[in-house]
């Protein structure tokens, strides 16, 4: 299956009616787990590496092309994104590297200096056939949950839609990121509003907190790419640390990454199968 475009994913999620997940890597053994993900539930994803996930690896190249390279021997349709990148540079290595979208994340910035750079990052990737992203409002999580003051205004997003031309919008209706409980309370009547007000797909950022029924809801009100990462991390975490906990003089890390591996494919699948509507259980 060839590398496919982010733009074509979730298009069609959009035309189904269905979520995309957007899950993030962190080194080799997340993007196989995510992609044999994705194969058990026949279903595409999207890998996506942010900019934190570069600064740990001291340059995006080494795990951009490593990523890539898992993804075009995946038997499903699999993108690969740059997600919350705030430099330009960046953007334009991962236009080089052969990504098909980025996420640019100019939302700290006073709203006209995040409509210019957001605009002109926008012409650069379409220029060079890339699907862009783009968030307004803002989704906390490393300063603690943001209140509702900041959450998108529709008609503010709709103005900054036509202003920038991003393909997709990440709006602020009240997750948070880095939550490792899923209890975050969404705003059900906002999403509403922002996909009436909006012609493009929305995205939920922070999706970790949400539970499955609630992200289920999202989508039924509106959303289209979920993006997840703490979750996952969580999950992978866990099955290593079992490993470790029964074996404590293992040192080979290739029997505790395994185990994480294999339960980040699993619970992969399972919430692919979550946001296609396939299945709605809680994980215990």
């Amino acid at each position: 299956m060839p590398l496919v475009s982010t733009g074509s994913v979730v298009e069609a999620a959009v035309r189904a009616g269905l979520g995309v997940g957007a899950f993030n890597v962190i080194g080799l053994e997340h993007a196989d787990g995510l992609v044999s993900g994705a194969e058990r539930a026949g279903a595409p994803v999207v890998l996506q590496i942010s900019e934190n996930c570069v600064r740990y690896h001291g340059g995006l190249e080494p795990i951009a092309l490593a990523t890539l390279a898992r993804a075009r021997k995946a038997e499903v349709p699999v993108a690969v994104h740059l997600d919350h990148a705030e430099s330009e540079e960046l953007v334009g290595e991962a236009i080089e590297l052969g990504f098909g979208s980025v996420m640019f994340d100019a939302s700290k910035q006073p709203y006209e200096e995040n409509v210019a750079r957001t605009r002109a990052v926008a012409t650069r990737c379409h220029d060079a056939g890339l699907w862009i992203e783009a968030e307004l409002g803002e989704v906390g999580g490393k300063d603690g949950v943001h209140a509702p003051g900041v959450r998108t205004d529709p008609g503010e997003a709709a103005d900054y839609v036509a202003a920038t031309g991003v393909d997709a919008l990440a709006v602020a209706v009240g997750t948070s990121h880095t939550m490792v409980t899923r209890d975050a309370a969404l705003d059900f009547e906002l999403i509403e509003r922002l996909n009436e007000a909006l012609d493009v797909p929305l995205v939920l950022h922070g999706s970790s907190g949400v539970s499955d029924d609630d992200l289920g809801a999202a989508i039924r009100s509106g959303m289209t790419k979920i993006n997840i990462s703490t979750h996952l991390n969580k999950t992978f975490t866990e099955a290593a640390r079992e490993v470790l906990a029964a074996k404590p003089d293992l040192v080979d890390p290739r029997k505790y990454l395994t185990a994480g591996r294999e339960a980040l494919a699993a619970e992969t699948a399972r919430l692919l199968g979550v946001l296609r509507f396939e299945t709605g259980s809680e994980r215990g």
